[in-house]
């Protein structure tokens, strides 16, 4: 099982100066939500961002994980974002979830 100290380190191969949030949605290790915040994303667009991010998670999708929600921001944008993590199976078509607490394990 995938742990989220696991995605953590491997997010941070991708993008080193980043803080890392993970969430395990399901407690399952397959399904993860992650905020992704850096400096560096300042000037590049959010799709790009997340092109970073996925050049080393890529390998990892479907097996051992199934979902990954990504969201990739600068610190200024992460002070405004919502507090919400998108879950792709939540309720059949997905949902958003607060985020209360990291889910470690």
């Amino acid at each position: 099982m995938v742990t989220t100290e696991w995605i953590e380190a491997e997010v941070l191969k991708a993008v080193p100066d980043a803080t890392v949030e993970v969430i395990d949605l399901h407690r399952s290790g397959d399904h993860f939500h992650v905020r992704v915040i850096s400096d560096s994303f300042d000037g590049i667009r959010p799709l790009q961002r997340q092109k970073q991010v996925l050049s080393v998670m890529k390998q990892h999708i479907p097996h051992p994980i199934h979902a990954l929600d990504l969201k990739c921001m600068t610190p200024a944008q992460a002070e405004i974002a919502g507090d919400t993590a998108f879950d792709p199976h939540g309720g059949g078509q997905g949902v958003h979830i607060r985020r209360i607490q990291k889910n470690k394990e």
